[in-house]
């Protein structure tokens, strides 16, 4: 029976919890348009804007560009009040008008990047964000171009760390460090594998605010990928003392004390399920630890539940049928390892489930089969060896049949005491033949 990666379950899950720091989106500040001459009108609508007045603001602008649909100035400001109203798509395709109006707005194209970024269309965000960064930002300042910066290197994060790395650098020339910088400097070290620079950064800012939970969960992360468990179970029980429902935190717990074989792990995962119970990889979490404990019934139900959602998940199905087995549902884990290993044929554990349900379902041939496909990317061990051995002598093929009950005795040794009783048994009869 195998056990999938558990550790690395328990922090994809965490991911889904709370975003990490070089994941946090852009907020939209408000930055004052560049200077051009306009209209009173335009000039009323501002004043409205700077007392968050968006129904004033937005009449008058309405008004304004229904005459003067070209004006840049005025086109900015009517996205951003409807920006500020959360009238997103609105915001974006007047940004879009205010940039075609005027190329050189950095207000408008800084603006529009930061939106898109804020939902998620990192994409279409990017050109928008690095064009604001070449032009001047006149009355906004250096704040919103080191805001340009900053969104920059989230969105960099993960497809060009190093770019990362340097559109930071250009926002911290621009203004001071903030603890998000620390984190998201944390995070790109992490990414180039540099873990003592990624393990400062989360302890300098801890330094100044031990209560972060970002920066504990940051830390963890790496003590956890390191498999320094203990001193990751001290940070965590630290961490979690001054935010003790924090999800991440208390599934990097989670993960820490399955790694350590601790007897808590199990009822945090079960509290955890309880608070999350839509959430896959926490189930799929807490299935893998009740098979573990012996509780094959109760991980069996979980693994259903994640089927229902995901019925072509190989991984699941697996794990179901190694479930089924330990019920003795032979016939029933005969048909889920089949599927399993039509879905995934490079994977050795579904051809070692199958092998051993076409044995006890009666079906030689295809254990022979199974167990030729699984010997393809897993080494034998002494359960294989017994298989071949009693599938040769179903099908009295004897001499292959003697030679596999001796490799599981060489093998076993002693370890499996009844399959062993019933090798050498087999031996006594055809070795006389």
């Amino acid at each position: 029976m195998r056990r999938p990666g558990l550790l690395l379950l328990l922090l994809l899950s965490a991911a889904g919890f709370a975003q990490s720091p070089a994941q946090t989106q852009p907020i939209q500040v408000p930055v004052a348009p560049a200077a051009t001459e306009s209209s009173q009108a335009v000039a009323d609508a501002e004043a409205a804007i700077a007392k968050s007045d968006w129904k004033t603001a937005e009449t008058k602008l309405d008004s304004w560009l229904a005459a003067h649909p070209a004006d840049a100035r005025a086109l900015f400001d009517a996205g951003y009040v409807a920006d500020a109203q959360n009238r997103l798509d609105d915001a974006a395709g007047l940004y879009r008008r205010a940039i075609d109006a005027n190329s050189q707005s950095f207000e408008a194209h800084v603006s529009l990047g930061l939106l898109l970024a804020r939902q998620g269309k990192q994409a279409d965000a990017r050109p928008e964000l690095a064009a604001a960064t070449t032009l001047n930002p006149g009355e906004a300042g250096p704040g919103a171009m080191a805001q340009a910066w900053r969104a920059l290197a989230q969105i960099d994060r993960d497809s060009d760390p190093a770019q990362a790395s340097i559109d930071l650098l250009e926002a911290l020339k621009l203004s001071p460090e903030t603890p998000a910088d620390t984190l998201l400097s944390a995070s790109l070290a992490e990414l180039a594998g540099e873990y003592d620079d990624a393990q400062a950064a989360y302890r300098r800012l801890l330094a100044k605010d031990p209560k972060s939970a970002q920066a504990n969960a940051g830390l963890a992360h790496l003590l956890i990928l390191q498999k320094q468990y203990p001193e990751a179970e001290t940070l965590l029980r630290g961490a979690l003392q001054q935010a003790p429902d924090d999800p991440t935190l208390n599934a990097q717990m989670a993960a820490v004390l399955v790694a350590q074989d601790k007897a808590e792990g199990l009822p945090l995962l079960q509290k955890l399920h309880g608070a999350h119970p839509n959430d896959p990889a926490i189930t799929r979490m807490l299935a893998e630890v009740l098979a573990e404990a012996g509780d094959a019934a109760g991980s069996d139900q979980l693994y259903i539940t994640l089927l229902a959602a995901s019925p072509e998940d190989a991984d699941l199905l697996i794990a179901h049928g190694q479930n089924l087995i330990r019920l003795l549902k032979y016939a029933e884990a005969f048909q889920v390892f089949d599927k399993a290993t039509h879905l995934d044929a490079g994977d050795g554990d579904g051809w070692s489930g199958l092998a051993f349900a076409a044995s006890k379902t009666g079906q030689p041939a295809i254990t022979q089969h199974a167990l030729t496909m699984r010997s393809k990317f897993l080494p034998e061990v002494p359960s294989t060896y017994f298989l071949w051995a009693t599938s040769y002598d179903t099908l009295h093929q004897n001499s292959a049949a003697i030679t596999y009950y001796h490799h599981f005795l060489d093998s076993a040794a002693g370890k499996f005491p009844n399959q062993e009783w019933q090798a050498r048994q087999r031996l006594l009869l055809l070795e006389k033949k």
